[in-house]
């Protein structure tokens, strides 16, 4: 749970050096569901062991109704009571999904900026000092900034170093892609975001009536990009994520909806509002018997 791991940065970035006094402080804030016990103290443990005391503020725990035993009060409260930093769980009294979990914790945060990470990552050394300098600097322009994010194989727990240079964008089933193929980066937005609270909420937060993850990542930078401001993955920060083989399940039949039928339902209703306001009712009728 607390190993040692090199330090996957540039050279150039190594020998930067951060005045740690200026910089604002975070609160960290970590959603699981029945994530394995020794999964979620590494994630913990890797935040304590590679942040500098004077910005971590708090981690945040939220846990989202999980059942597994270890994971309850005292066993998991006791494994995290002799932490020199605050630590506070939150539990959910019923599943509420990720997006919901974490705004259950951005609401407890005390921090000047909130910094979400999965529950099962691995921070590596001098992670968190760029994302802060990097919104210290923006303190006049709005931006949301993010660490590269490294593979840890899901089997092996081989932590694989990930490339520095990338573009990414979505296709019509709603997924980030990239042309990097050995890592799922779909997710890439939003495993180590930092915002300060204030922009956080002028956003409008995370979409509360989201029940399932995956697309928080896009729907938030749209945001971002709309109102003016920016998102930025910075190389000098490097955080590993486990990248599991799971599927979404099926919450409230939301399935049947994704990817390009729910873009087909939303294109035909735009297209049918667009004829109805301009009179064209014979092409409505066409559309209608499709």
């Amino acid at each position: 749970m607390n190993r040692s791991l090199d330090d996957y940065r540039k050279p150039s970035c190594r020998t930067k050096k951060y005045n740690v006094s200026t910089l604002p402080t975070t609160s960290v804030i970590i959603v699981y569901h029945n994530e394995a016990f020794s999964t979620l103290l590494r994630t913990t443990q890797s935040v304590l062991d590679r942040s500098p005391r004077q910005v971590l503020k708090e981690i945040i725990l939220v846990d989202d109704f999980s059942n597994r035993t270890f994971l309850k009060h005292p066993i998991l409260d006791e494994a995290l009571r002799n932490y020199p930093v605050h630590v506070k769980i939150l539990r959910t009294t019923q599943r509420e999904g990720l997006i919901r979990a974490r705004l259950m914790g951005a609401q407890e945060a005390t921090g000047d900026v909130l910094t979400f990470l999965d529950s099962h990552c691995e921070c590596t050394e001098g992670w968190l000092e760029p994302l802060l300098n990097r919104i210290k600097e923006y303190r006049s322009v709005k931006a949301v900034v993010c660490p590269i994010i490294d593979v840890i194989n899901d089997r092996t727990f081989e932590y694989q170093r990930g490339l520095e240079v990338f573009r990414g964008g979505f296709n019509w089933n709603l997924q980030f892609s990239s042309p990097i193929p050995y890592v799922d980066q779909r997710r890439r937005a939003d495993k180590g975001e930092k915002s300060y609270r204030k922009y956080f909420e002028e956003l409008g937060t995370y979409d509360h009536g989201m029940d399932i993850w995956g697309g928080e990542n896009l729907e938030l930078s749209f945001r971002i990009w709309q109102c003016g401001g920016r998102v930025e993955i910075l190389p000098c920060s490097h955080v590993g994520h486990i990248f599991r083989k799971v599927s979404f399940p099926l919450v409230h039949n939301f399935c049947p909806y994704m990817g390009w039928q729910l873009i087909s339902w939303t294109l035909k209703n735009l297209q049918q509002k667009y004829l109805l306001t301009n009179n064209k009712w014979q092409s409505l009728i066409k559309i209608r018997a499709l």
